[in-house]
């Protein structure tokens, strides 16, 4: 086991948005000006800023003087080498661990909320101030850690995609996706406007949504489970696509197959993140899955 002194804290964060104001206006007047002419709140835009930064000081702070450290921000993630022995801390709204999730492979992940009056803390749910504790009981192998399931999506060239929350493949507008579904030994071809397949932890988002919509009996998994749930969003009835095939689970080892019928923009995203998809053309095979990657998330 590599010893403590080679122990490195990377601290994740996205740029308030006083940063990137400044980023944008160059000085603070300039940016004080650009929120005024719009009428909004800079006292409050400023306030969320140095909340975000008295939290990053805090875990800086926290750190042994032993130990390596190093920040990364959000754009940074997929060129970011993060290390076996790292110990990761995002600090910010909960929607920065999915971001962070997909580039880690067994590294302790703790979320720190640095405002909990606008946060709700689902996923960053440690305040700063037991930052410090929670690296020796990391380092002590005495952490309380969820290994939460994600979810993998595979083409049949070889490329793969990985979500914690959901992965959604379809149309890039949403609109007419067309393949064929296979679940098992059910099979049917379809036109919808998507396929989401969700994880225990994407079940109070999107997934919950879709079931109270259309008033599903469906048991949705808990974010430990090794159980995905599939939704077909607005399957259209028709003489050549059929709508029987709209939900249901995966259990490991099984995965839900897909062959696009799609001429152009079929994509594969995770996490509502559309800017970084996977194309997905005619013909073409998906496999989705559950994934062997987890992520391990340390709760207070």
């Amino acid at each position: 086991m590599t010893s403590s002194a080679a122990r490195r804290v990377v601290i994740a964060f996205r740029p308030s948005e006083w940063d990137q104001l400044l980023m944008r206006h160059s000085t603070p007047g300039q940016a004080r000006f650009f929120l005024e002419t719009r009428e909004r709140d800079v006292e409050e835009v400023l306030d969320r800023h140095h909340r975000q930064e008295e939290a990053i000081k805090h875990v800086e702070n926290a750190i042994p003087s032993t130990w390596r450290r190093s920040r990364v921000i959000r754009s940074d993630f997929p060129s970011f080498l993060f290390e076996p022995e790292d110990i990761v801390v995002a600090v910010g709204q909960d929607g920065l661990v999915p971001n962070l999730a997909k580039y880690l492979n067994g590294q302790p992940l703790i979320g720190v909320n640095p405002d909990p009056a606008r946060y709700e803390g689902t996923l960053v749910q440690c305040p700063d101030s037991s930052v410090g504790h929670l690296f020796a009981d990391v380092l002590s192998e005495r952490a309380h850690i969820e290994s939460r399931s994600m979810v993998e999506a595979r083409l049949d060239d070889g490329q793969s995609l990985t979500a914690l929350n959901e992965i959604y493949v379809g149309h890039q507008s949403h609109q007419s996706s067309r393949y064929v579904l296979k679940h098992g030994d059910l099979s049917e071809r379809q036109s919808s406007s998507g396929l989401i397949v969700a994880t225990g932890t994407g079940a109070t988002g999107w997934a919950r949504s879709i079931v109270n919509e259309r008033t599903s009996e469906m048991t949705l998994p808990h974010p430990e489970d090794r159980r995905l749930a599939f939704f077909v969003r607005e399957a259209w009835p028709s003489i050549a696509t059929a709508t029987t095939l709209t939900e249901g689970t995966i259990d490991e080892p099984n995965r839900l197959q897909l062959t696009s019928e799609m001429e152009e923009d079929g994509v594969i995203f995770g996490d509502g993140i559309e800017g970084d998809h996977l194309d997905v053309a005619w013909g073409q095979e998906v496999s989705i899955g559950l994934s062997k990657r987890q992520l391990r998330l340390v709760t207070p």
